[in-house]
C-alpha cells in the first residue's frame, strides 16, 4: 500500500518552513483507496512568491486547520505504507519537521518517483513532474497545487510499477532461456 504526498509550503527549508496545503492518495498499486486533502494555516505569512507560485495566500489559509489539528489523521493515513513523492526527500522532510515540533518522530519507508523515474526511464532531459507528465501524456490539474501534483505523482506511480514489473518479468525469461 501506498501513500502519494504532496505538499506546498512557505519556501525555506524543512526547519524553517510550514506546510501550507497537504494531500495523501491511498494507492494499493492499481487503484485509489481514500484521499485527504487540506489546506493548513502555517502560522505565519506566505511569501509572495511562493502565492505567485501556489496560488495559495494568507487569506485562503486563515481559516484552515494548523499542522496538529491534522496530525493525526495524517499518521492514520500513511500508516503501514509506503510514503511516495516526487522528490520525496523534500516532502518527507517538511512531514518529519512539522511532527518534530510537534515532539512526535515520524516515520515511514520512503520512494522517490524522481529516483525511480531516472532508473526505469532513462533518457529524459528533466525528471521534473511537469516534464514527465508531459512526456508522458499524463494529464495534471491544478499544477503547484497539493492535490494536482499527488493524483500526477499517481499516475506516475502507475507506469513505474508496470514497467518495474515488466523489467522484472524480461529478467526472469532472460535467465531461464539461459539455462
Amino acid at each position: 500500500m501506498y501513500s502519494v504526498v504532496d505538499i506546498e509550503t512557505t519556501g525555506n527549508g524543512g526547519k524553517e518552513g510550514k506546510v501550507t496545503e497537504i494531500a495523501i492518495i491511498s494507492f494499493n498499486g492499481e487503484r485509489i483507496t481514500n484521499s485527504f486533502v487540506s489546506l493548513v494555516n502555517p502560522e505565519c505569512s506566505i511569501p509572495y512568491y511562493i502565492t505567485k507560485l501556489t496560488g495559495i495566500d494568507n487569506n485562503m489559509v486563515q481559516n484552515a486547520p494548523k499542522f496538529y489539528e491534522i496530525a493525526k489523521e495524517i499518521v492514520l493515513l500513511t500508516a503501514n505504507t509506503i510514503f511516495v513523492a516526487h522528490n520525496s526527500a523534500f516532502d518527507y522532510n517538511f512531514i518529519r519537521s512539522e511532527f518534530s515540533r510537534l515532539g512526535y518522530n515520524y516515520q515511514r519507508k520512503t520512494l522517490c518517483t524522481v529516483q525511480l523515474s531516472r532508473k526505469l526511464l532513462p533518457g529524459h532531459a528533466s525528471y521534473s513532474l511537469g516534464n514527465l507528465c508531459n512526456n508522458l501524456g499524463i494529464t495534471v490539474t491544478n499544477r503547484h497545487r497539493a492535490e494536482g501534483d499527488a493524483l500526477a505523482t499517481v499516475e506516475l506511480l502507475k507506469i513505474l510499477l508496470q514497467k518495474h514489473l515488466s523489467t522484472e518479468t524480461d529478467s526472469l525469461f532472460s535467465q531461464k532461456k539461459g539455462l
